[in-house]
């Protein structure tokens, strides 16, 4: 049976892989380790064995984790219903999946009353999936335009999620649109919007999407197995 050491290793050898093929240091991308349904004493042993940064889907178990797990840097990486902004706007160190103008009014409402600032990244919709949240390409500019006078926020950059598919070179395209949103954002040069991060590829194809420029990858099941 292999270890959670070994998934862990093997996760690792790959993104260093793809990071070179891009021409980058392997050490430029961050692995988010997505611990949903993944037990405590599970995602205790994986930040022992090295990874820091913690991916969760939702909000109650997120916060039902954290208390458990000591030294790692938690990332909510799924919807975020307006209603919930205010139990999770200061409990992670990145939101990456603000979608609209009144999520981000609601985190910049929270932030601002509290003195503080929430770091966020825009999900984008690129492949135009009926199932999946985010903005249209189209609309990405006008919405971080709005947010650049927002004092609550910080925008660090885009993610989106790929359309699941047996060849992960099918969805090559959605990650390099992403990455030309990404420096279409940077070249507007907006206050208070820093284009650091392309959060994109999970599982199935995060190589290719460190090929494209990927510096965020949200992996689960290679790291802790097919979970119900």
């Amino acid at each position: 049976m292999v270890t959670l050491a070994e998934n862990i290793a093997l996760v690792q050898e790959r993104i260093a892989a793809a990071a070179r093929r891009s021409g980058r240091r392997p050490e430029e991308i961050t692995l988010v380790a997505v611990t949903k349904t993944v037990s405590p004493e599970r995602v205790e042993e994986a930040v022992r064995l090295g990874l820091k940064d913690l991916g969760e889907n939702r909000v109650q178990e997120l916060l039902a984790k954290q208390p458990y797990i000591t030294g790692a840097t938690w990332h909510l990486i799924g919807h975020l219903q307006r209603n919930k902004a205010r139990q999770v706007w200061d409990k992670v160190a990145l939101i990456h999946s603000v979608d609209s103008l009144e999520l981000a009014r609601e985190l910049d409402r929270r932030a601002t009353a509290a003195g503080g600032r929430v770091n966020i990244l825009v999900e984008v919709n690129v492949a135009g999936e009926e199932s999946k949240f985010g903005l249209e390409p189209e609309a990405v500019v006008p919405l971080i335009r709005e947010l650049t006078g927002f004092t609550g926020l910080r925008v660090l950059g885009l993610m989106t999620v790929a359309p699941l598919v047996e060849d992960a070179e099918e969805v090559r395209p959605v990650f390099r649109r992403l990455a030309a949103l990404r420096r279409e954002v940077e070249a507007l040069h907006l206050p208070g919007v820093e284009m650091r991060y392309l959060s994109m590829g999970m599982t199935n194809d995060f190589e290719v999407a460190i090929e494209e420029g990927a510096n965020l990858v949200r992996i689960g099941t290679a790291i802790f197995g097919t979970r119900g």
